[in-house]
């Protein structure tokens, strides 16, 4: 496995870091693709497992729905707030539960669906990971349901090997190309998708996570120059990120920066400044609102009391 930078984060001394104070994600263990052997790219085969308040969810289910491939990739939500120090099996687990009432409405959440992807009906994610020996519990899951085998559970991949095969899965024939094909426009799609992982996608957990006063600092610095530098960069009038094509690097921006002026100010302790201050950055938020697809991906008002 290579590591990328725009992918995962560095993990050198990454307990001694968190022995620090500092918020170090870990990687993902699962990391075959569609397009191996195992796993050929057909209609019908592949089910996710996602949350809706989870950003790197959010990401997977706005490729599935740009790609137009609802229909030949089925989905299971999870409740948004995971298990309690009073369940069973013990707390911070996410479950598939759609009778579970939500404490601030008093109801259950239509979005919320049972397990149907395994065929047994299980309640946790982590069960599904446990069908396999592996003691992660992390969401999103891409699954085969044809070899009853997880494909994998880094999101950034799973986009990529979703538009690389959107065709043969059965995608809308107008799509948009979320990897271009120029070498040059692919260049600055690959320059933004590390920018934006380091200091915004994960850069709003460092901010918002460690409590090291100096990696918060540098986190907040840098989360907020990159906003000036997009922002910048939208000013001489282009609709996406790269010109006029909407692209990965547009793709992996939006779960952050929607959830930004609702959640992360407070939240995350990113109160620099919200979105709506940076003009052409909201305008190319409500652009990409706008796209076909993507409203449907986003998850109703309950989101905006939990942050995962």
């Amino acid at each position: 496995m290579i590591k990328n930078n725009a992918t995962e984060e560095d993990q050198s001394k990454a307990e001694e870091r968190r022995a620090r104070g500092e918020f170090v994600r870990g990687v993902s263990g699962f990391r075959h693709s569609i397009g191996d052997p195992d796993f050929p790219p057909e209609p019908g085969r592949y089910h996710l497992f996602v949350a809706l308040n989870c950003p790197w969810c959010h990401r997977v289910t706005l490729a599935r729905a740009v790609l137009g491939l609802q229909d030949s990739i089925t989905m299971d939500v999870a409740f948004p707030n995971r298990t309690n120090e009073a369940d069973s099996v013990g707390p911070n687990l996410w479950e598939f539960a759609p009778d579970r009432i939500a404490s601030l409405t008093g109801t259950t959440l239509p979005e919320c669906t049972l397990e149907t992807g395994t065929g047994d009906g299980l309640r946790l994610a982590k069960e599904i990971y446990q069908c396999e020996g592996s003691d992660e519990q992390s969401v999103p899951i891409l699954y085969d349901k044809i070899g009853g085998r997880i494909v994998n559970n880094e999101s950034a991949e799973i986009i990529g090997m979703l538009d690389k095969h959107a065709e043969a899965l059965g995608g809308a024939a107008h799509r948009p190309t979320l990897v271009p094909d120029d070498p040059a426009l692919q260049s600055d799609v690959d320059a933004l998708n590390k920018r934006i992982y380091v200091t915004i996608n994960n850069g709003a957990y460092k901010a918002g996570f460690s409590s090291d006063q100096a990696v918060y600092a540098q986190a907040f610095e840098a989360y907020f120059e990159t906003l000036a530098s997009l922002e910048a960069l939208l000013s001489d009038g282009r609709p996406c990120l790269t010109g006029d094509a909407f692209t990965e690097a547009d793709l992996r921006l939006f779960p952050t920066l929607y959830r930004h002026d609702p959640v992360y100010y407070l939240r995350m302790k990113l109160n620099g400044a919200r979105i709506l201050d940076y003009p052409h950055l909201w305008q190319w938020l409500c652009r990409v609102y706008a796209l076909d697809g993507v409203a449907d991906t986003l998850p109703p008002g309950l989101f905006w009391t939990v942050v995962e």
